[in-house]
C-alpha cells in the first residue's frame, strides 16, 4: 500500500512538472524570479522588417507562445521593461492585446523640431548630467525604459531621453 501511494505521488508530481514546462508556466516563474521589471509609459514604433510582422509573445522570452504580430511602422505603447524585452499594449494595428516584444525590434525618434536638438541625460532626471546633444528628428536605438523616460543609444553614447523629446511614431514628426 505504501509503495502504491508513493508511486501515485511521484506520478502526479512529474505530471505537474511536465505540464508547467510544456505550457510555458516554468518560463514565467523563472522570469518573475530572475528579472525585475520596470514600469514604463512611452511609445515606440515597430522596426522589424519581417513580412509577418513583429512577434508578440506571452512572456519575455523566445520560448513563450506567440500571441500575434504587429506590422512594421505601427506604434505601440510600452508599459513595462524586463531586460531586452518590453511589455506592449495598444498597438495601432495588427495586435489588439497586451504582450511582450524584443526591444531591438522597436524604434524611437527625437523631437526638438526648430531647435538644435535634444539632450541625453545620465539618469532619469533633467537635473542629472547632460551627456550628449542629439539632433532633432532622428531615429535612435531604443534600449529600454523607466517611467516616461526612454533609455537610448545614439552614435555609441547611451543615455536617457525625456518624454517631451520622444517621438514614438514612425511616419510622422510628432509635432
Amino acid at each position: 500500500m505504501k509503495n502504491a501511494a508513493s508511486n501515485l505521488i511521484m506520478g502526479v508530481t512529474l505530471s505537474c512538472i511536465s505540464m508547467a514546462i510544456n505550457s510555458g508556466i516554468g518560463d514565467r516563474i523563472v522570469l518573475a524570479k530572475s528579472t525585475n521589471s520596470q514600469n514604463c509609459d512611452i511609445f515606440a514604433y515597430v522596426t522589424d522588417t519581417d513580412p509577418k510582422g513583429l512577434n508578440v509573445r506571452s512572456g519575455a522570452s523566445i520560448n513563450n507562445k506567440i500571441l500575434g504580430q504587429i506590422p512594421i511602422n505601427e506604434t505601440v505603447k510600452i508599459i513595462a521593461a524586463a531586460g531586452d524585452w518590453v511589455q506592449i499594449t495598444d498597438a495601432s494595428d495588427g495586435f489588439p492585446g497586451t504582450g511582450w516584444v524584443f526591444v531591438p525590434k522597436l524604434g524611437i525618434s527625437t523631437r526638438g523640431y526648430g531647435t538644435n536638438g535634444v539632450d541625453l541625460y545620465a539618469s532619469t532626471s533633467q537635473q542629472s548630467r547632460k551627456i550628449r546633444r542629439v539632433p532633432s528628428s532622428v531615429s535612435i536605438k531604443l534600449l529600454g525604459c523607466q517611467g516616461d523616460w526612454a533609455q537610448v543609444e545614439y552614435e555609441g553614447i547611451r543615455g536617457w531621453l525625456a518624454r517631451e523629446d520622444q517621438c514614438g511614431a514612425a511616419l510622422t514628426t510628432c509635432s
